[in-house]
């Protein structure tokens, strides 16, 4: 893969880490785990909001790509272990940002910023109580 391109894509980003997964890839990157990441994932997403307290979007920019190594990491591994994949977060977390809008997306009024936090932590807490109901 070249390493001088003007611009990676998301793509290219997804097959960069299988690579570094892959039986001749990075042996640090081979070993990780879920439970291994979780203190990287910690850090990166502290060092957004440390960016984001700061002002520094250069350094929002690179933090904000971190936590997206990082999910894609998590991703990965999932595949690999025959769990889910990126495309299933993709989907998994598109479905969600529609039911939670059904402001935006169905026939609900909100028209305030408090309208639709109200909304949206009632709909929070009946899939809750569903997923209670048939866990």
């Amino acid at each position: 893969m070249e390493t001088k391109k003007e611009k990676y894509t998301f793509d290219e980003l997804r097959e960069i880490i299988a690579r570094l997964r892959a039986e001749d890839g990075c042996p640090w990157d081979r070993e990780q785990t879920h439970q291994s990441l979780i203190p990287c994932l910690r850090n990166e997403a502290e060092e957004v909001v440390e960016a984001i307290e700061k002002k520094d979007e250069a350094n929002l920019c690179e933090e904000l790509g971190d936590v997206l190594l990082q999910v894609l990491m998590h991703s990965q591994i999932a595949e690999e272990m025959g769990e889910f994949t990126l495309d299933d977060v993709i989907d998994t977390v598109s479905r969600k940002m529609i039911r939670r809008h059904p402001h935006v997306f169905g026939d609900a009024v909100a028209r305030t910023p408090e309208e639709c936090l109200r909304l949206w932590e009632e709909i929070k807490a009946k899939e809750r109580e569903t997923k209670a109901k048939n866990p």
